[in-house]
C-alpha cells in the first residue's frame, strides 16, 4: 500500500450515539470511547498522487505506525497529567486554526496539525473519567476552545465531557463546567453552528446529532437552563428544523424530543413558543399522521414526542386560543375518527384543550363541528385497538369522562342542551354506561381505602423503606381508578343537575 492510499483510508469511525434502529437508552452505553483512532483525521481534499504529498506522507506513515504501539491507558493520571493535556490541547488547537486559515485551499499543509490535534483529543477523553478535575478546563481558559470543536469532527468529547452519569459523578466539578459553558454563551454558539451545517453530508449530519446530545445532557442535569436556551435561539432552530422539508432522520427524530424537554414544566418556553407560531408547526407536522401511521418505531417516536409538546403547550391558557385559532380541534376530531394511531394520543390532546374554565371556548367550537358524535362512541365503548398500542382501558376511559366532565362544566345555552340530550339517546343507554363505570370504579376506590388502612398497619410493623415502597405501588397502580372515579361523579352530578 503506497502512502496515497493509506492517507485516502478512512476506517469506520463508530456511532457516538446510533443514528439509527436502537434505542436511545443502548446508543447512551455505547457513546463513551477510549484509545486513539488515526482514523479520526478530519481532511478537507486527497492529495491527487503520492508526489503531491512527498515528505508529508513519509511522516504520517510514521505516526500511524508509533501509535499501534502506544498504551495511554496504562499511565498515571494526575492532575499535573491533565493540565499538561490541557495546555498541549491550547497549543496545538490554535496552530491548527492557524495553518487552515492560512491553507484553506491545500489541505496537505496543515495536515501534520490535524494529527497533532486529533492525537490530544483522544487523550483528552480520559478526562471524562474523572469530573473533579473538570475546574482544570475552567482554570486554564480551555472551555472556549472545546466550544470551537463543535464544528470539528472529534465533537464526541463534549458529549463525553457531559455525559449525564459522569456530571452525577462529581456534581460539584460538573458545577463548574456548566457555568464556564452556560457564560460563554455555548447553547447560542451551538445554534450558530447548526445553522451553517450541511446534513445533506454525513459528517455534518453528526455534527449536528453530536451539539444535540450536549443540550440533551446539560438540561437533563440542569433543567432550568431550558429557558435561557430556548431565548438564545434553540426554539427557533428547532421549529425550523422540524417543519423543513427533508426525509424523516434521527436528527429530526432528536430535535422533536428536544423540543419536548423544553417544554415540560415551563411555562416561559411555551409562551414562547406560541409566540414563534410554534402552535402551528407542531399542528403541520402531526396532520401527516391523520390518515397514516407512522411508517417505523423511530416514526412513531417522533409522533409521540410531538403529541406531548403540544399537550405541555395547552397548559397555558394562551396557547389553547391558538390551538383554537389553527383549527388544531378539526384536526383532533378528524384523528379520532380515522381510527389510526394517532387517536390514542388526539384524544390526550383534546382532553388538554378543554379542560378547565379556560378550555370553555374549544368546548363549544367542539360542539359546533359534530365532536360529539366522535367522543360518546369512544364513551361507550373502550377501542381494542387501544390495547395494541400499549394505552390501558383505565387511561383511555380517563381522558374520555374527562372531556365529557369539562364540557358539562363550561358548555352554555343551545350547545349544552345538545350534549344534555346524548344521555336521553337510546333509552338513556348512556346513563346506563355512566353507572357501569360508576360501580366499576368506585370498587377500585374501595380497595385503595382498604389498601391504605393496611399500610397505615405497615407503618408501625414495618421499616420506612418498605412503607415508602407501598405508597408507590399505591399511587401508580390505584391513583388512576380515584381520579377517574371523580370524573364519573363530576358527570353524575352535573347531569342531574341539568335534568332539574
Amino acid at each position: 500500500m503506497d502512502v496515497g492510499e493509506l492517507l485516502n483510508y478512512q476506517p469506520d469511525r463508530g456511532a457516538k450515539r446510533p443514528r439509527g434502529e436502537d434505542s436511545r437508552e443502548e446508543s447512551r452505553s455505547k457513546q463513551k470511547t477510549t484509545g486513539r483512532d488515526a482514523g479520526r483525521v478530519l481532511v478537507r481534499s486527497e492529495p491527487d498522487s503520492e508526489e503531491q504529498t512527498g515528505g508529508d506522507g513519509e511522516k504520517i506513515l510514521q505516526r500511524l505506525m508509533d501509535q499501534d504501539g502506544e498504551d495511554p491507558e496504562g499511565e498515571l493520571v494526575d492532575e499535573s497529567t491533565v493540565k499538561k493535556m490541557i495546555l498541549t490541547f491550547e497549543k496545538r488547537s490554535y496552530k491548527n486554526q492557524e495553518l487552515r486559515i492560512k491553507f484553506p485551499d491545500n489541505p496537505e499543509k496543515f495536515m501534520e496539525a490535524e494529527l497533532d490535534l486529533n492525537d490530544i483529543i483522544q487523550e483528552m477523553h480520559v478526562i471524562a473519567t474523572i469530573p473533579e478535575l473538570y475546574h482544570l478546563l475552567v482554570e486554564l481558559n480551555a472551555v472556549h476552545s472545546l466550544l470551537g470543536l463543535l464544528s470539528h469532527d472529534n465533537t464526541d468529547i463534549l458529549n463525553e465531557l457531559t455525559d449525564i452519569d459522569t456530571l452525577h459523578e462529581s456534581e460539584e466539578g460538573a458545577e463548574v463546567l456548566i457555568d464556564a459553558l452556560l457564560e460563554g454563551q455555548v447553547v447560542a454558539l451551538m445554534v450558530q453552528n447548526m445553522e451553517r451545517l450541511d446534513e445533506t453530508v454525513k459528517e455534518e449530519a453528526d455534527g449536528v446529532y453530536n451539539t444535540l446530545a450536549v443540550i440533551e445532557n446539560m438540561a437533563e442535569f440542569r433543567p432550568g437552563l431550558c429557558t435561557e436556551a430556548a431565548q438564545q435561539g434553540l426554539m427557533q432552530w428547532l421549529l425550523k428544523r422540524i417543519k423543513a422539508k427533508m426525509p424523516f432522520d434521527a436528527n429530526k427524530l432528536y430535535c422533536s424530543e428536544i423540543l419536548a424537554i423544553l417544554l415540560q414544566n415551563n411555562d416561559k418556553t411555551r409562551e414562547l413558543l406560541g409566540e414563534m407560531d410554534g402552535i402551528d408547526v407542531l399542528l403541520q407536522q402531526l396532520s401527516v399522521f391523520k390518515r397514516h401511521n407512522p411508517a417505523t418505531a423511530e416514526e412513531q417516536e417522533m409522533m409521540e414526542n410531538l403529541f406531548d409538546a403540544l399537550c405541555s403547550c395547552l397548559m397555558l391558557p394562551a396557547n389553547r386560543d391558538r390551538f383554537l385559532r389553527g383549527e388544531g380541534l378539526q384536526l383532533m376530531n378528524l384523528m379520532l375518527r380515522e381510527k389510526k394511531m394517532s387517536r390514542v394520543s388526539a384524544l390526550k390532546v383534546l382532553d388538554y384543550g378543554v379542560i378547565g374554565p379556560e378550555g370553555s371556548d374549544n368546548c363549544h367550537k367542539f360542539v359546533d363541528i359534530l365532536g360529539l358524535r366522535t367522543i360518546f362512541p369512544l364513551f361507550m365503548k373502550t377501542p381494542k385497538k387501544m390495547k395494541k398500542v400499549g394505552v390501558s382501558d383505565k387511561e383511555h376511559e380517563e381522558h374520555v369522562c374527562s372531556i365529557i366532565a369539562s364540557m358539562l362544566r363550561n358548555l352554555k345555552g343551545q350547545q349544552r342542551s345538545r350534549l344534555l340530550s346524548k344521555f336521553t339517546e337510546n333509552d338513556c343507554e348512556k346513563v346506563d354506561r355512566l353507572m357501569e363505570l360508576h360501580f366499576k370504579y368506585l370498587e377500585a376506590v374501595q380497595l385503595a381505602d382498604k389498601r391504605i388502612e393496611g399500610e397505615k398497619h405497615v407503618r408501625f410493623t414495618h421499616t420506612h423503606t418498605h412503607t415508602f415502597t407501598l405508597d408507590w405501588q399505591y399511587l401508580l397502580g390505584e391513583g388512576r381508578s380515584v381520579s377517574i372515579f371523580g370524573q364519573i361523579k363530576k358527570i353524575a352530578h352535573l347531569c342531574h343537575l341539568g335534568a332539574l
